[in-house]
């Protein structure tokens, strides 16, 4: 009785699932598993000796933040790179934003991509050594005198309802709000308040967006390569003809699609639903060119993530737009069977 009560959607008939929607939401929420407390590391990822590293490197220079001379903080930057990143740590900024300022403030176009690649370049070898030349080492220089600025100047009054980037335990006072938290240590109360201001390793899981989405893709891949199916996994925004958006698999390939899988995972409810109207789009795209009593393609989701286990009517409409064939990481071993893949697995 309970197995029946928990039925997943993709062992039931469309008719089933349009008759007791809810059941089958239940029993895909039921599946869903999140993972968003462990992230991967990916390239780039900085350890703390390095980072620390880093920062000691900064405090012996400026004498315990006593001043910020910028001609040797930029000399320091090419040799220990890191001091970069820990620059940019104690401004609060993304490397973009550095460029933006540094451009506005010292008139050398510093273009976001450059700051980027610089920043990933930098934490892929914290600790090698920087050769900048001509207009590299101008940039560079320039955001370092922008920074060693913005942390002398510290935060400037701003209007009533409105709080400024600056505005942190270590800047809000100049260059001398920085030497005392140096001095005494963080306050274990005002740590946990910037922390929650700025979404604990929010960087860190930006960076590594694709990296977390790929595990889904991986393990989809894995299925689909063991069972021997043919398959044409599309490149990201990726142009198919006949669909506005690539799915991510298409079996056997896009000249004949007959099943189509999306697969995503999202720790956001807002993702989410955006994840399943592109879903929906692939299954009115499916129903608008129905051969017989069928659907052109088969459109299969596979997803994982707490995102997708929040509204119950966007599970409703998942569930409709793929027919039932809804999977999640702890139901992927049953993809093949019970979906329109098995037609491409070879005989025995």
């Amino acid at each position: 009785m309970e197995r029946e009560l928990m039925r997943l959607p993709f062992e039931a008939d469309f008719a089933e699932i349009l008759a007791a929607p809810d059941q089958f939401v239940d029993a895909v929420f039921s599946s869903l598993a999140s993972e968003f407390l462990v992230l991967p590391k990916g390239g780039g990822f900085v350890e703390y000796p390095d980072f620390e590293a880093g920062y000691e490197a900064l405090k012996r220079t400026t004498e315990g933040f006593a001043s910020l001379p910028k001609q040797k903080l930029i000399e320091l930057v090419s040799s220990t790179p890191i001091c970069f990143i820990v620059l940019r740590t104690m401004l609060g900024f993304t490397p973009p934003e550095w460029a933006y300022v540094t451009t506005q403030r010292k008139q050398v176009a510093v273009l976001q991509g450059f700051a980027r690649t610089l920043d990933r370049r930098i934490r892929m070898e914290p600790l090698r050594p920087l050769r900048p030349q001509g207009e590299v080492k101008m940039r560079i220089a320039a955001m370092i005198e922008t920074a060693c600025e913005l942390l002398e100047e510290g935060c400037p009054t701003v209007p009533a309802g409105s709080i400024h980037r600056l505005q942190k335990a270590d800047t809000v006072g100049g260059l001398i709000a920085v030497r005392n938290l140096a001095g005494m240590g963080v306050p274990y109360a005002m740590l946990l308040y910037e922390r929650f201001l700025g979404r604990p390793f929010a960087g860190h899981r930006d960076s590594v967006s694709e990296l977390v989405g790929d595990v889904m893709e991986s393990a989809v891949e894995e299925i689909l390569a063991r069972s021997t199916i043919s398959f044409r996994k599309t490149r990201r925004a990726e142009r198919i003809s006949g669909f506005d958006q690539a799915p991510d698999f298409i079996v056997p390939d896009e000249f004949n699609p007959k099943v189509v899988i999306e697969a995503k995972i999202t720790e956001d409810d807002g993702t989410a639903r955006d994840k399943v109207t592109r879903i929906q789009h692939l299954g009115a795209l499916s129903m608008a060119a129905i051969q017989g009593d069928e659907p052109k393609f088969q459109v299969i989701a596979c997803i994982a993530g707490r995102g997708f286990g929040i509204r119950r009517e966007d599970m409703k409409k998942l569930l409709l737009a793929t027919r039932g064939k809804v999977f999640t990481l702890k139901t992927l071993d049953r993809l093949v069977d019970c979906s329109k893949l098995k037609e491409f697995r070879p005989a025995k």
